[in-house]
């Protein structure tokens, strides 16, 4: 009997286990690669929701500026840019910040741009070189980049 109730015991605590896992999708590590600046401001409001979105449904996200793109870490920018249906950039960076996501700008781009350290400052951002960019990419498990471009590879392309 004592056997019976364990072997019963352990089923029931595989049985919630189970179902557990079954309702609880795994978390994943999302880089969003944004290359447009504000003059499209409802594409980048878009990269800006989508890397909010995830991390509102408990996943990680970093966001990789590049080109045009770096000049969306200006506080002017941030203030002014509200994209078509996409809201505001102020509003989704306030949220990622708040809620762990991490931006990395392209460190040449910056430059060619002048964006500058004092555009940083109290931002969860950094320059980064392009194989951070590479390192983030493999390192990711879902990966969205808004671009013109269209592609069937890993990243679904906007």
């Amino acid at each position: 009997m004592k056997i019976l109730l364990t072997l019963m015991s352990g089923l029931s605590l595989f049985n919630a286990t189970a179902q557990s896992s079954v309702d609880t999708p795994p978390k994943l590590k999302f880089l969003v690669h944004i290359t447009h600046g504000p003059e499209d401001s409802t594409r980048v409001a878009l990269g800006f929701l989508v890397a909010r979105t995830a991390l509102a449904e408990g996943h990680s996200v970093c966001l990789f500026l590049a080109g045009d793109a770096v000049k969306l870490i200006r506080d002017e920018t941030l203030n002014e840019v509200t994209g078509l249906g996409t809201g505001n950039l102020r509003e989704h960076f306030d949220a990622i910040v708040k809620g762990g996501g991490k931006f990395y700008l392209s460190g040449m781009s910056s430059k060619a741009r002048g964006v500058t350290e004092a555009d940083l400052v109290s931002k969860s951002a950094e320059f980064a070189m392009p194989n951070v960019l590479i390192r983030l990419a493999a390192k990711a498990t879902a990966c969205s980049r808004i671009s013109d471009h269209s592609s069937k590879k890993r990243c679904s392309i906007w």
